[in-house]
C-alpha cells in the first residue's frame, strides 16, 4: 500500500509538472504576485548548507519554463566565510555567480552577430551557461538572505534582475526592502513551483 501510494504521488507530481498550461499559469502567477513585467522563464535558486558550521556549500538550481535544467545546477564551495553565517555565505555565492554572468557576457559581446551577442562558445560549440541572466533569483531564506543577495548584485551593478526569498517555516515570499511578505495561496501553482525550485 505504501509503495502504491508513493508511486501515485510521483505520477501526480510528474503530471502536474509536465503540463505546459499549469507551468505557464504558475509563471504568470509568480510574475503577478511579485510585480514583474513578464513571467520569469529562467529561475535560479540559491541555498546554503553546512555541517555544524564547517564545509559550507551553496547550491544553484536552474529551472527554465517551469522545468528543472539539471545540467546547469552548480555547487559553490564557500571559502571567505567562517562559521554559520548564512547571510555572508549568500552574499559570497551571489557575488560569484553574477561576476561570472558579467564576465561571460563581456566575452560573448566580443563576437556579435545579427541575432545579438554569442551565447555559444565558437570554439567548443557549447553554451556559455553563466552568460544567461535569470528572470528571477530565489534564495532560500527570509529578509536577511534576500538583502544579502540584492546587495551583492547591486555592488556589481546588476539591478535589473528581481530577487525574492522563500522562507521555509510559513512558506512566505520575501522581497527586498519590504517589511511584510507576499503570501501565496497554499493551493496556488506559483507556490508549488517556487517550492519545487527551492
Amino acid at each position: 500500500v505504501a509503495r502504491n501510494a508513493g508511486e501515485a504521488l510521483n505520477r501526480h507530481k510528474l503530471r502536474r509538472a509536465g503540463d505546459l498550461t499549469t507551468r505557464s499559469k504558475a509563471l504568470d502567477e509568480i510574475a503577478e504576485a511579485l510585480g514583474m513585467e513578464s513571467a520569469p522563464l529562467r529561475i535560479e535558486c540559491f541555498d546554503v548548507s553546512q555541517i555544524q558550521g564547517t564545509d559550507v556549500v551553496a547550491s544553484m538550481v536552474v529551472f527554465e519554463d517551469g522545468l528543472p535544467r539539471k545540467g546547469e545546477y552548480r555547487r559553490f564551495v564557500i571559502r571567505d566565510v567562517e562559521g554559520q553565517n548564512d547571510v555572508a555565505s549568500m552574499h559570497e555565492v551571489s557575488t560569484r555567480r553574477f561576476r561570472r554572468l558579467l564576465d561571460e557576457q563581456a566575452r560573448s559581446t566580443e563576437v556579435v552577430t545579427d541575432a545579438g551577442p554569442m551565447l555559444v562558445d565558437p570554439e567548443t560549440g557549447r553554451p556559455r551557461k553563466f552568460a544567461y541572466a535569470p528572470g528571477l533569483v530565489v534564495v532560500d531564506g527570509g529578509p536577511p538572505q534576500v538583502a544579502a543577495a540584492r546587495a551583492a548584485m547591486a555592488e556589481l551593478g546588476v539591478d535589473d534582475i528581481p530577487v525574492c526569498g522563500l522562507a521555509k517555516r510559513l512558506e512566505e515570499v520575501w522581497l527586498p526592502g519590504e517589511d511584510l511578505p507576499v503570501i501565496l495561496a497554499r493551493s496556488s501553482e506559483a507556490l508549488y513551483l517556487l517550492q519545487r525550485v527551492r
